[in-house]
């Protein structure tokens, strides 16, 4: 089981909107960078990841988990080098992660959140997932 980051701005698409969806989830459309669609392209059913309030916010407010395989993306106008998978909510984050915490956590210093910034779908190591987890407020994080 692998985990991962999504990134979205809240004025988009929010966390909010995420849970709406319900059970059925819905399309991580609209990615058009290589290495983010080929990181979904890798992803797992089950493959849990952050939900991560980009540009307002700037924090991990909820986990999400993957609920269809990589699949053209819808918005991608027929254009085939686009790929997403769906994504349904899990469950709030019951504190939310800020970006500054995870920047002033030593054992966050690697994370694709603090080095590659821009990626908007990013893996998460699982001592990763743990940690964030951890300071959001999980005891038991999903897995």
């Amino acid at each position: 089981m692998a985990h991962w980051l999504y990134k979205s701005e809240p004025s988009s698409w929010s966390w909010e909107q995420q849970k709406a969806a319900g059970e059925k989830g819905t399309e991580w459309t609209g990615v058009r960078n290589y290495l983010a669609r080929n990181n979904m392209r890798a992803m797992q059913i089950g493959d849990k990841g952050f939900f991560y309030h980009s540009n307002d916010g700037l924090e991990v407010v909820g986990i999400v988990e993957v609920c269809a395989l990589s699949h053209p993306d819808s918005t991608a106008k027929g254009d085939d080098r686009w790929d997403c998978v769906d994504i349904r909510a899990v469950r709030d984050m019951p504190k939310p992660v800020t970006l500054k915490d995870v920047k002033a956590n030593e054992k966050l210093s690697k994370m694709a959140l603090v080095t590659s910034m821009r990626l908007s779908v990013q893996p998460v190591t699982d001592d990763e997932w743990l940690e964030v987890c951890r300071m959001g407020g999980l005891d038991n994080p999903p897995r």
